[in-house]
């Protein structure tokens, strides 16, 4: 209990100089324990410049990301790579990523589609909504006249045409040509360019040069006629295959014309391919080749060539060469390449281990969806990955996902708009029930009619419009 003087001298002192503050003793803590005092902080975003892609998920900010915008500040390379197990949103982020991207006019996007749903590519919708015919290369249809790419189109380099069949050739063969071999496919492919100028030369002229080479072909190395044929014979075999085995149609006439490279969203139908056959790599190697030589311009485009099933490129030596050299050179030309993969362990694993730390390293984006996780470990120690962040892969829910740029590591969660919902909603055969197929094919059915109605009224009530006015859309 105080003394009476000395609440009396407080009262006073209270009186004439105000409150006096309670002095407190220091209290020792940590760090760990200390930060609840402080205001939540958050990482710095990516800019506010591009394409939004949802929220991130401690701050609740805004997460914009764009690779054109953020190369050569914040990002090395304009490559992106995406992992994550099925169900968990990726192809929602691609679709997604690609419509928003489509919103600049100076954007194009190529997608090799590797996914088959009702009968049709998974971005068949899409191409739908924007009024583009997919490129399906499906080897019963190229029998009939379907869709044909030439790997001797005169608008590949004679180099990249050369490069293209060995690279066709030893996927098919598992390894790498000898020097025999690949002697015999040097002067088969030489003497077919000189000698055939009124046509495009195709692959079955490769085959019958190879199987009855010239006398000039054997004196120019001081050897046997039947020795050169021998050399080229195996070569000649695995090219066959494509002239008139089981892919036969879709690689052995001159390209089909009318396909459209300026269109802003190009889609190349790759679902009618078995993807665990040999026939997969050899396609997207051709398609790679073929796109580096008649897509990609410089004409100050920016543009985005997705893949998915992308492990058919990065886990084969030889057609990962080939993307490799597109990549590098992409970076000149305004080209981002999205690489699409299920495991990680998929491509690091294989036989193209090099070549696949190649890609990766020129991948300067990750996004990581959820794993398994030994899955999650495994990648984490590849990418480089924080603790933080491969303690929590095995935990994000479905469109969640892990975002490292460049070294700025941020966990999003992707949004979509109801617009977009009924183009990136892949899983109906799933989730849908008979019903609903049915109601929504009598929605279509109505939307039909009702857009039929509205064009007879114009056609009748405004009988002078002649789509020559211009209009402005906000």
């Amino acid at each position: 209990m105080r003394d009476p003087m000395s609440v009396v001298t407080d009262a006073f002192t209270s009186f004439l100089f105000g409150k006096v503050e309670t002095t407190r003793l220091p209290v020792r803590t940590s760090t760990g324990q200390a930060q609840a005092v402080y205001l939540p902080t958050a990482a710095p975003g990516l800019g506010d410049s591009g394409v939004i892609i949802g929220r991130e998920v401690y701050s609740g900010k805004g997460y914009i990301y764009d690779p054109f915008q953020l190369y050569g500040q914040q990002l090395p390379a304009p490559h992106w790579l995406v992992l994550g197990e099925s169900g968990n949103g990726k192809s929602a982020l691609e679709k997604t990523y690609v419509l928003r991207q489509l919103r600049f006019r100076d954007r194009q996007v190529c997608v090799l589609d590797a996914q088959g749903e009702d009968g049709v590519g998974e971005w068949n919708l899409i191409a739908q909504a924007l009024g583009i015919t997919p490129i399906r290369l499906d080897p019963t249809a190229a029998l009939d006249l379907g869709i044909r790419l030439n790997p001797l189109d005169p608008s590949i380099t004679t180099t990249g045409q050369l490069a293209l069949l060995r690279t066709i050739i030893e996927v098919a063969m598992g390894h790498g040509l000898d020097e025999r071999s690949g002697f015999a496919l040097k002067v088969a492919h030489a003497y077919v360019n000189e000698t055939i100028v009124e046509r495009q030369p195709v692959l079955t002229d490769i085959v019958e040069q190879l199987r009855h080479p010239e006398p000039e072909s054997a004196e120019a190395m001081n050897v046997a006629i039947d020795d050169v044929r021998a050399w080229g014979l195996d070569v000649a075999l695995v090219l066959d295959r494509l002239v008139d085995g089981d892919l036969r149609g879709m690689f052995d006439g001159p390209t089909t014309v009318g396909i459209d490279l300026d269109a802003p969203l190009i889609v190349f139908d790759l679902s009618h391919i078995d993807r665990n056959s040999i026939a997969m790599p050899i396609l997207m190697a051709i398609v790679g080749v073929w796109l580096e030589h008649t897509w990609i311009r410089p004409d100050r485009k920016k543009r985005i060539f997705l893949v998915e099933e992308a492990w058919h490129i990065i886990n084969s030596p030889f057609v990962a060469q080939l993307f490799q050299r597109l990549l590098k050179f992409g970076r000149r030309l305004g080209l981002s390449f999205v690489a699409v993969v299920h495991h990680l362990s998929d491509v690091v694993d294989g036989a193209a281990a090099k070549e696949a730390a190649a890609i990766l390293k020129m991948a300067s984006t990750r996004t990581i969806y959820a794993q398994k996780a030994d899955e999650a470990r495994a990648t984490g120690r590849v990418l480089g990955l924080p603790r933080w962040a491969v303690e929590i892969i095995p935990t994000l829910t479905p469109g969640i996902a892990v975002w490292d740029v460049n070294g700025n590591v941020q966990v999003v969660k992707h949004l979509i708009t109801d617009t977009e919902r009924p183009l990136v909603f892949t899983d109906r055969a799933m989730t849908q029930s008979s019903a609903d197929l049915a109601e929504d094919d009598a929605l279509r059915a109505a939307e039909l009619e009702q857009e039929q109605r509205a064009a007879a009224f114009m056609e009748q009530h405004l009988p002078d419009l002649d789509g020559s006015s211009e209009s402005t859309v906000a």
